[in-house]
């Protein structure tokens, strides 16, 4: 990649302009160390990755955000375009490169490279590719930045993010998958347009495998506190089990429908990373559906696996898993989606 020049830089022969631009104040004390520098590396500047670049900028999250990419042309594109916007954004310094090295010392790794699949191509055989890169991507990752927490968003993200923990060394806390934050989000959605109400006051969650066996919550639903199936009850208000089925299978469809009308999905992932990348960078230790290190929780045995259940996040990575409580057949339901996952990853060989 080319450099990108300092505007410190102007003068001539790239002198350094800043001493005589700038006079500093008497007896000035040095800046404090003990500010903290973020930085934030994207892996794939594709679609998603790019969107979840843009959210990053926009929300103030990083002082330094860096892209990686194999395709360099793209990606010095990609970054001048975000460059350009400065006089709009946060100052953040934006940085691109092919060369991993470009990522050390970053504090939150955002992985979203993916191969694309080939018309005919099975999801099996899609998935050997995306270990394959796999096996370039992470490695170097955790060698340039080694207290980083890893944020995986990659499909099959729950497969992969099993794929990167073993491939990085990491402790599992951090090492997380996007999971169902956006179907949990899907989820609040529908469920607040169903009844009228923001989407901020609906507490509701999918757990799961980040696909087709994922599991609705419905015991846990909450809309401003109060619990809406035993709310229902109570008021002997009928509902039909099937409209609550429907629900589910939107949340499950959506990421089709939006792929089937503008050929990809961006802006929802993007906003949802974004949202995950505050809570970790914050410390905010907020609770999130997201992609962890499942084995021992509501009796899935088996393997490790890796799959998406309620869980507190910080600067730290995975502080511990919500318990919450499960119907039976909410924990038989999680603990067949764990059994399609491990099905797929036994059939990797790692």
């Amino acid at each position: 990649m080319h450099k990108t020049f300092s505007t410190s830089s102007l003068g001539p022969d790239g002198l350094d302009l800043t001493q005589a631009f700038f006079r500093p104040i008497q007896s000035a004390a040095p800046p404090s160390p003990t500010k903290r520098h973020t930085k934030i590396s994207v892996i794939g500047a594709g679609n998603v990755g790019m969107a979840i670049a843009q959210t990053i900028l926009t929300q103030d999250l990083a002082d330094e955000l860096v892209l990686v990419d194999a395709k360099p042309e793209k990606l010095r594109g990609e970054m001048l375009d975000l460059q350009h916007a400065a006089a709009f954004l946060p100052r953040t310094k934006i940085h691109a490169s092919v060369d991993y090295a470009v990522t050390v010392g970053s504090d939150l790794c955002i992985v979203t490279a993916g191969a694309r699949q080939i018309p005919g191509e099975s999801r099996l055989n899609l998935l050997h590719r995306n270990v394959a890169l796999f096996r370039h991507v992470i490695p170097p990752l955790a060698r340039y930045s080694p207290d980083s927490i890893l944020l995986i968003v990659s499909n099959p993200v729950d497969v992969l993010t099993y794929v990167a923990w073993k491939l990085s060394g990491f402790p599992p806390n951090r090492v997380i998958g996007s999971g169902t934050n956006l179907d949990s989000s899907r989820f609040r959605f529908l469920i607040a347009d169903h009844l009228d109400v923001n989407a901020q006051d609906v507490q509701a969650y999918i757990i799961g495998e980040h696909g087709d066996s994922s599991v609705a919550l419905w015991s846990s639903i909450s809309v401003g506190g109060v619990p809406v199936l035993s709310f229902l009850e109570k008021q002997q208000i009928a509902y039909e089990k099937k409209t609550l089925e429907n629900i589910h299978k939107a949340v499950i469809d959506s990421a089709y429908e939006v792929i089937s009308l503008k050929g990809y999905t961006s802006w929802a992932i993007g906003y949802s990373v974004a949202n995950l990348a505050r809570s970790i960078l914050r410390d905010q230790r907020k609770i999130h559906p997201v992609s962890v290190l499942a084995k021992g929780f509501y009796g899935i045995e088996g393997g490790d696996v890796f799959l998406s259940l309620p869980a507190q996040i910080s600067r730290g990575g995975i502080l511990g898993v919500t318990n919450v409580h499960l119907t039976e057949d909410e924990e038989q339901r999680l603990r067949d989606s764990a059994k399609t996952i491990l099905e797929v990853q036994n059939q990797l060989g790692l």
